[in-house]
């Protein structure tokens, strides 16, 4: 087992081995105390639009080790901005 703080700056990836970008920090159910998501502040460009800030719920996580593998990750993240009509 790891310890949370042992996860920060570690580096994720997809399942096709493509780096998504480093842990940034970890959102946890304070009620449960489970993980509930990843924050990656500075992502991929290549996977990412604009390599964005974005949040990949836990629950896609494969394996934690001395990198974290993601189940399953988008071929490609649009970010979208504005507010719907």
């Amino acid at each position: 087992m790891i310890e949370i703080s042992n996860m920060i700056d570690m580096d994720i990836y997809s399942e096709k081995a493509m780096l998504i970008g480093k842990v940034s920090d970890i959102i946890i159910d304070l009620e449960t105390g489970a993980i509930y998501g990843i924050l990656v502040r500075e992502s991929n460009p290549a996977l990412v639009d604009g390599g964005a800030p974005i949040s990949i719920p836990y629950r896609w996580v494969k394996a934690v080790g001395d990198a974290i593998l993601l189940r399953k990750f988008p071929s490609r993240v649009r970010i979208v901005t504005g507010s719907p009509n």
